[in-house]
This record gives structure tokens, sequence and C-alpha cells, in this order.
């Protein structure tokens, strides 16, 4: 398993470890539920090293995005950042990214670990024929996320960046006590939250100069666990779970990121076309239990006897106190307020259809 630079750092910290996307990631540090309750109320701090980071610059670096990627990203603007996909000629989405336009003509696209590989040959292909270059810096970038409603505290002790002028989704290069880096205000925990995109061999001492700012905040480290209970709390998909090369934007509710409207093809842009005049068959939807037994990643959702759809995510979660997850149903079974029911190793519980998200901040 690869390792990222912070692992001797976990290890010291007493990490219980996973393998993910052949990362060796800590899954906890001591109790999900605690690291989940700080992010809720206070801070906490993630390593999030092994995603992947891609580089695109050149003059025509917007329009190769624009053609790779099925959102228009020569309408971002520099300092700015967008959610979108990578699809295959079929629809078929190969990943979801955040991309941040760096300068007029350099792009940092972010990819999932499982990902990378797929993500980056995908853009080196599809650069052919346009005045720019693909680099793949994953190896020589670490970065740690700060993620809750302290995460402006805690930042604001080791920087001179102005957080408050910082949007959700933009990006500005900031100092942290010496260490240059890309500060990053987006997040995957439904908590207001920044990323920071530093050199590998940077990162233990950047993650030892958070910890202290955290210390008066509450800030602790948190594990992969923590991280999924949050995203579905938020109602955020997750590749290979309510993504994936099988499914579409419009099937993962998620059409608003496909821009027909910019000009020029774009990889799938044909396909995406007769999709998005298609009936989907089945929908991505909320599910609320009760009791204390949470469904899990495949379990058959039903209507009656009769199998209608199947978990993707799924958890008690720790904020709202109940069962939560994310399914694909028949679309006629997808309103809000339908009565279901989720066979949880042999026992049928009942759900009910929600909104998405969960939760929301206030």
């Amino acid at each position: 398993m690869t390792e990222t630079p912070l692992h001797q750092v976990h290890q010291d910290l007493g990490a219980l470890f996973t393998d993910f996307a052949g990362w060796s990631m800590p899954v906890r540090y001591a109790s999900e539920l605690a690291e989940h309750k700080a992010v809720r109320e206070a801070a906490g701090l993630f390593d999030l090293s092994h995603m992947a980071e891609i580089h695109v610059r050149g003059a025509q670096a917007a329009d190769v995005l624009d053609y790779a990627l099925v959102g228009n990203l020569s309408g971002v603007k520099p300092g700015r950042a967008r959610y979108t996909m990578i699809c295959d000629a079929d629809g078929g989405v190969l990943d979801d990214l955040v991309v941040y336009r760096l300068a007029d003509e350099e792009y940092l696209v972010v990819a999932n670990a499982g990902n990378a590989t797929v993500v980056a040959d995908a853009l080196a292909e599809r650069v052919a024929g346009f005045d720019a270059v693909v680099e793949n810096r994953s190896a020589d970038t670490a970065l740690i996320a700060v993620q809750g409603p302290k995460a402006v505290d805690v930042l604001a002790a080791v920087t001179d960046a102005d957080l408050g002028a910082l949007k959700y989704y933009a990006s500005v290069p900031a100092v942290v006590k010496g260490h240059e880096i890309l500060l990053a205000r987006t997040g995957y925990t439904g908590e207001d939250g920044f990323e920071l995109f530093v050199p590998a061999a940077e990162a233990p001492a950047l993650w030892r100069l958070l910890t202290e700012a955290g210390e008066e905040h509450r800030l602790v480290p948190c594990g992969l666990a923590c991280r999924d209970t949050l995203r579905l709390e938020a109602g955020m998909p997750l590749y290979g779970n309510e993504l994936s090369r099988e499914l579409n934007p419009f099937a993962a509710g998620l059409g608003r990121v496909v821009k027909f409207e910019k000009p020029g093809d774009f990889v799938g842009r044909a396909a995406l076309e007769e999709l998005a005049k298609a009936d989907v068959p089945r929908v991505r939807v909320g599910l609320r239990g009760t009791g204390r037994r949470a469904p899990r990643h495949g379990y058959a959702v039903l209507s009656g006897d009769a199998t209608i759809g199947e978990i993707t995510s799924g958890a008690l979660s720790p904020t709202l106190g109940y069962p939560i997850a994310m399914a694909y149903v028949d679309r006629e079974h997808a309103e809000p307020g339908t009565a279901l029911s989720v066979d949880i190793r042999g026992r049928v519980e009942p759900v009910e259809v929600v909104a998405l998200p969960f939760y929301s901040r206030a």
C-alpha cells in the first residue's frame, strides 16, 4: 500500500489504518463518533494526501478542459473553483472532480484516489492537438483539510491570508508560518472549511502547526470513518457508491453539472444529450429510518415484497440520531414522504423517502 507523507504522524497518534484505494489511510484515531462531533461543533483535521493533483497549463488549458470535462471550465474566473465530472464517450462517469483555476492559463484538477490514474490518463489523451500540457503532481503534493465551524479561527492563528474574503469554492496562494501553500475553501463534510495544498515534504510540519493552533479550538485529527458519515449527512456522493462508470450524471441527479450551452464538442456530449432526453429509470434519493439498525451499501430497498432499489451508502447518523441512507430507487417511488422498507440482514425495517441533504449547517 502507498503511504501518505503524514503516515508516521498518524502512527504516532495511534491511528487505526485501512486500505483505501491502495493507500494506507487512518480510519480513526480514538472514536469516530467523537471525531464526527468535533467537525460539527468545533474543528477536525484530515489528511487527504491520497487525492490526485493534476495541473493543466498552457494557452489552451481552458479549451482542453472544456473538451475533456462536462463543465464549462473556461467560464471559471481565476481564483475560483467548480465541481464537475469527467465522462467517457458513452456518458458514464469516470470521476467527479473539483477544478481550481489558478491563473488564466493554469488549472488544478483534483481527482479521487481510486481514479487518479484513470483521470490522469484520460486528460493526457484528450490534450492531444491543444496548446497545453498535463502534469500529474500528486506524488509531490500533500493535502490537509481543516473542517468545522472553528476552522476560520484555527487558520487565522497561522496565516495572514484574508480568510473573510475567501469565498466558498475559491482558492488563493497563502503562507502558513513560512510554508507557501494553496489555500482553498471547499469541503466534503457539510461544514465550513479549508484545504491546504502543500509540498509533500512540508506536510508533517504544517500538520503540527495546525494541531498547535487548534488546541484552544478543540481541533482533533479525523479519519476516513467520520469523513464518510459527515459527507453522507450532507448528501454528497462518493465515487464507487453513488457514482460509477455505469451511471451517468443524470441518473445520479447531478445533470446540472453538464453544460450543453458551452461552445464546441466535449467527450460524451452526443451520448449525454440523448440521456438527458430519456426518462431515468432509477433516481438517487435519501432515506430516513427508525430505531438503531442502519441500512448498508448493497441492501435491497423494498415496496411491499417487491425490490425497487438498492442502498448505496448508509449509517446511523451521529448528528441526527437516526438511520440515514442514500439509494437508487425506481422513479415512481422517489417522491419525498413515500413509505418503503429495507431488508437489513433478513429483517425488514421501515424507511421514508426524504429530500437531500439530511443535514445543512445553519
